[in-house]
């Protein structure tokens, strides 16, 4: 079957390299490959240059991915001098792959570094581009990590967003950001999961597994998590603690000192299936992040029935709706750990929870959201 459009994706990162942003943009590759397109992925390597650690190119799903060197140290973490060696050393590749392979549109996932690169390539090229907008990238996303780069960066940014034939956000949250930063609201395409017939909501083990994923940072606050159990260390749980980064020896040491070590399973990083596995065993997961855009785990969880407790953070609110699939809670570790209390103790509302979660994945089916983002790639091409 002929490929109905020739689409190059491009996005500094792609699994595993990267965090969830990378892993929506390949999934989302993948499932337009399968619908009969031909797709490309510019994406960075990890690694020194000339003794990067993954292939420089291979296909994967249906999807040739191509990998250009960026000095980049580690696969879960991307500082910003590492973006800035991914836009130079992207630049040349990408108008390379664009002249040889000669795409009908681009897709660019986060203005900065990747929409960077597909404007500049635009410019020489005069592909249009479509550009998907994550949580990091919009000035006021992660405040702590960004507000002093954008203040230098965002009139350089400005053309990135002008230029584009097609722009969308993960979440809702994402998009009042965009419209509050550049002056236009986003089209909302919210992160996807592809569906599994529903299954029996398991039983609850003894004691009760919450589960946390994420990169151990700043942003995603593993502490907090921490802090709010030490309070209720007495009670029947268990926490599965999955990720790693600059804080993970912090938590480790937290847990110690707590008294709950016991009670925690540091993980690290695991593959996506086992985190799979985990999300169907675990009843609850806790999220105690400072921002999120559209946290894909939380979008997993909703497919695998789980009850969802979250920090009251915007980039939530089209995945939790309070007390009917989860609860949104404050910064207070004190109020955390009553909201566990209260769950573990009343089994019939944790099971109502679970089944609602359930309902509403409906609402994040990979397959719809590809339909979307096919609907717009289609409509901007230069075809």
């Amino acid at each position: 079957m002929e490929a109905v459009l020739k689409i190059l994706v491009i996005c500094y990162e792609h699994p595993p390299v990267g965090g969830g942003g990378g892993r929506v943009a390949s999934q989302i590759a993948q499932a337009l490959a399968k619908r009969g397109h031909e797709v490309g992925y510019l994406t960075g390597n990890v690694g020194k240059r000339g003794k990067e650690l993954l292939p420089t190119e291979e296909v994967i799903d249906g999807v040739r991915v191509w990998r250009v060197a960026t000095n980049r140290r580690t696969v879960d973490t991307c500082s910003v001098p590492e973006m800035f060696f991914y836009l130079v050393y992207s630049l040349f590749p990408a108008i390379q792959r664009i002249r040889a392979w000669k795409p009908d549109i681009v897709h660019a996932h986060f203005a900065v570094p990747s929409g960077a690169v597909a404007f500049a390539a635009a410019v020489f090229s005069r592909v249009p581009y479509v550009l998907t907008v994550h949580l990091g990238d919009v000035p006021g996303g992660v405040p702590e990590q960004t507000d002093k780069l954008f203040r230098f960066l965002k009139p350089f940014t400005v053309p990135i967003w002008r230029c584009a034939k097609g722009v969308t956000a993960v979440s809702s949250y994402v998009a009042t950001l965009t419209e509050k930063a550049y002056g236009s609201r986003p089209e909302v395409i919210p992160n996807g999961v592809a569906m599994e017939p529903v299954r029996e909501i398991s039983a609850i083990s003894d004691p009760v597994r919450l589960l946390w994923v994420g990169r151990m940072s700043v942003q995603k606050n593993p502490l907090l998590a921490l802090e709010a159990l030490a309070h209720i260390r007495e009670e029947n749980w268990k926490l599965e603690m999955v990720g790693d980064g600059p804080l993970r020896r912090n938590a480790e040491n937290f847990a110690e000192q707590m008294g709950i070590a016991s009670k925690v399973c540091f993980h690290g990083w695991l593959e996506s299936s086992e985190v799979w596995r985990l999300q169907r065993e675990c009843p609850i997961l806790l999220l105690t992040s400072l921002h999120e855009g559209m946290p894909m785990v939380a979008v997993e969880g909703l497919m695998a029935g789980m009850a969802i407790l979250s920090t009251c953070i915007p980039g939530v609110e089209d995945v939790v709706e309070d007390d009917w699939n989860g609860r949104k809670m404050p910064f207070h570790p004190d109020l955390i750990g009553n909201e566990i209390i209260s769950l573990l103790r009343d089994p019939k509302r944790l099971f109502f929870y679970r089944t609602n979660s359930q309902k509403k994945a409906r609402e994040f089916s990979l397959e719809r959201v590809v339909e979307k983002y096919e609907f717009i790639l289609t409509k901007k091409s230069k075809k």
